[in-house]
């Protein structure tokens, strides 16, 4: 059986986190290095449901995408949401590592990982990582379909593959324009619409589009917009990552159990679909 701190160098191998966002906050946020490993959960969101899985699996290890603390704390105190998960992890010897912005542009990173749920075959990165001299690690993945389908085929391709939410998917653009080549980020994309232009693509599938980037990314050309949950489209990668870990566990012999969670984090429950009309 591992130690922690040895499943851990396995996983900054896998995502160094120097090539995380200055902004950024990944890495161990509680653990025993000298703790003994054997089951390991991976989640999009560090919860406090998510860690009462953890307690139910008997995981000595979660590994989230989002981070914990993404800014400055004076407190872990467990009459805070944070602070409680804290204290629960510790008290039930749970060591929390997170990798973000350094999954985000790994090799194969969360992006792969959203163009393989989807069946695209991927291209290359939309934003390269310019100290990568294979060319393969970078923001977000320029994809080619197998066959070409209408934009309409392609929102509801996106719709049957990731999991379900709330919001499900929405499309902006002409329902029946033909799509051969898309460009796939997962979380937060409508920062990268210029990647997005240059990369001369037919469709664009990320998530948390906001009004004016969208309205504007439509006007500037025929880009269609395929807008899912920030959570869906980040998901695939704990399948992704948790895979990547067996195959590391196989290798050097640490039998671990590797389990997903499947719980649905995304903050939103219910849609309301306004019926009125403007006056």
């Amino acid at each position: 059986m591992p130690r922690l701190s040895e499943v851990l160098a396995e996983l900054d191998a896998l995502w160094p986190p120097e090539r995380a966002e200055s902004w950024d906050a990944v890495g161990t946020v509680c653990g025993d290095p000298d703790a003994a490993v054997d089951r390991v959960l991976f989640a999009v969101d560090p919860l406090h449901t998510i860690a009462e899985e953890a307690i139910r699996l008997g995981a000595q290890l979660i590994v989230t995408h989002h981070p914990l603390y993404l800014r400055g704390t004076t407190t872990v105190a467990a009459d805070t949401f944070k602070g409680r998960v804290v204290h629960t992890l510790i008290k039930h010897d749970i060591a929390l590592h997170v990798a973000h912005t350094n999954a985000d542009t790994a090799d194969p990173g969360v992006s792969d990982a959203l163009a393989g749920a989807l069946d695209l075959r991927v291209e290359g990165p939309l934003v390269p990582d310019p100290t990568d001299p294979k060319g393969h690690r970078g923001l977000g993945r320029i994809c080619v379909l197998d066959h070409p389908e209408t934009l309409a085929a392609f929102a509801a391709r996106a719709a049957a593959r990731l999991p379900a939410t709330a919001q499900g998917v929405r499309l902006a653009g002409d329902p029946s324009s033909t799509v051969r080549r898309v460009a796939v980020s997962g979380g937060s994309g409508d920062s990268l619409f210029d990647a997005v232009r240059a990369a001369g693509v037919d469709a664009f599938l990320t998530a948390d589009l906001r009004h004016h980037p969208a309205s504007e990314a439509v006007q500037h050309s025929p880009l269609g917009l395929v807008d899912a949950a920030h959570w869906a489209t980040e998901w695939p990668w704990c399948e992704q990552a948790a895979a990547q870990l067996d195959a590391i566990s196989d290798r050097h012999g640490w039998d671990l159990r590797v389990h997903v969670s499947k719980q649905v984090t995304d903050p939103w429950t219910t849609t309301h679909h306004s019926s009125g009309a403007p006056n």
